[in-house]
């Protein structure tokens, strides 16, 4: 299941009002948008747009509420941490994260992924992702590790769902390697990089979305 099945496959129905931490490029916002509902996203980077605003989630404004808040491999980022998830749980009730656990990364992992590079390039390919991934662990040493960003979010939500996934198909820009990603994955031959989750905020802990407090 892509990044986009797996968020609505999670929201409520539209036009629930939804939240996207660090949209980057706004695949999915407008993907979001297409199917109903009522977006806000928000990055830095964001691209020029109605659907768009250049902040982070410190700097957003935005009172809510929300019905749903969705980040996709956003909070092995930021810093600090808990702040950031205790905003996400007041704007809103339903939190659903697509992320990425670095720690996962070891040896085995490597080699795989050296090795589906060295063949993508060999095809005449232009593989994605790192050329090097001892450098990129010394240019990352900062990110947080899976279970760090877990205890964040668990701590502020109630957990409904949490799979862990392939990923590194993902960097090589290769979606025909996810098939054989997944299944060494399924076998315990390779580590599963990826993981997603969604939670819920206790009742009192955030205000619901409602259908006046959506944008017209």
């Amino acid at each position: 299941m892509d990044v986009n099945a797996f968020v609505l496959a999670q929201l409520p129905p539209p036009p629930a009002r939804v939240l996207e931490v660090g949209c980057g490029g706004g695949e999915l916002a407008q993907a979001l948008d297409a199917a109903g509902y009522d977006v806000l996203a928000i990055d830095p980077r964001a691209p020029a747009g109605a659907l768009f605003r250049t902040v982070t989630l410190e700097e957003l404004e935005e009172p809510g509420p929300f019905d749903a808040a969705v980040a996709v491999r956003v909070l092995h980022h930021v810093d600090p941490l808990g702040p950031a998830v205790a905003k996400l749980a007041r704007l809103a009730p339903l939190l659903v994260l697509d992320e990425f656990a670095p720690e996962r990364l070891d040896a085995v992992a490597q080699d795989w992924y050296d090795g589906q590079r060295r063949v993508l390039a060999a095809t005449g390919a232009d593989p994605g992702g790192p050329e090097d991934l001892d450098e990129w662990r010394a240019a990352h040493s900062d990110l947080h590790p899976s279970a760090v960003v877990l205890a964040a979010v668990r701590a502020a939500f109630e957990e409904r769902l949490l799979t862990w996934e392939p990923y590194l198909y993902r960097w090589l820009t290769d979606p025909a390697s996810e098939s054989h990603e997944r299944a060494l994955v399924e076998t315990g031959a390779l580590p599963a990089l990826g993981y997603r989750w969604a939670g819920t905020a206790p009742a009192s802990g955030c205000a619901r979305g409602t259908r006046a407090g959506r944008r017209a």
